[in-house]
């Protein structure tokens, strides 16, 4: 081969080495691919956060909760509706429930039964941090169960029984007695308080 196509023929496998290889400016390329690629990924998965989260970023604490007290019993709705031959709709039901009532139990025992006590209600925090000891529970029995036949169904709706009552303790007689206590400043606090509890785990 004459000197002067040799010479071509390196700077042309050269330049493709270093267009596509690691040692070259593709390798530049690869890497800020991938940081945007995370960028958009981190980005993506605040904003779904957000989301999920959206019940109580604009609006107050006490409605909040009870939207997300709606959407468990809605829930309930679907479980109940199953058939004993349908364990795998259950199973996948029962997950959610489960961590819809993980993250509202976040936003309760670290975020408002806390401000309770600090405002000496200690006897609804006290009481109401129980019942959710007695709802995991449930879950963890529902969890462990055969998913079929009429026991396990009767144990969700034990669950869910003590779950309506939680609810309307909360609803229409702590959380509302509470809030009419709190400044506009206080509730503002409070709600930015449980927002930051719930996108721990929405």
């Amino acid at each position: 081969m004459p000197a002067k196509a040799r010479s071509r023929s390196t700077r042309d496998s050269g330049a493709n080495r270093a267009s596509t290889g690691w040692g070259g400016s593709g390798a530049g390329f690869i890497a800020a691919a991938a940081v945007a690629g995370a960028a958009v990924g981190i980005a993506a998965n605040y904003g779904r956060k957000l989301v999920v989260q959206g019940l109580g970023a604009s609006g107050d604490w006490v409605d909040a909760l009870a939207a997300e007290h709606q959407a468990v019993l809605a829930l309930f709705d679907k479980l109940e509706a199953t058939g004993d031959e349908q364990t795998w709709v259950r199973g996948h039901t029962l997950i959610r429930i489960k961590n819809a009532l993980d993250k509202h139990a976040l936003e309760e025992e670290n975020a408002i039964y806390p401000a309770l006590r600090a405002a000496n209600e200690e006897q609804d925090a006290d009481a109401l941090n129980a019942e959710h000891g007695r709802i995991k529970t449930l879950l963890y029995e529902l969890e462990n169960m055969p998913k079929s036949g009429p026991a396990w169904l009767e144990r969700a709706r034990a669950l869910r029984a003590l779950l309506e009552e939680h609810m309307r303790m909360e609803e229409d007689h702590v959380f509302p007695a509470f809030r009419a206590q709190l400044s506009a400043e206080q509730n503002a606090k409070l709600n930015a308080a449980m927002n930051r509890e719930g996108m721990k785990l929405a």
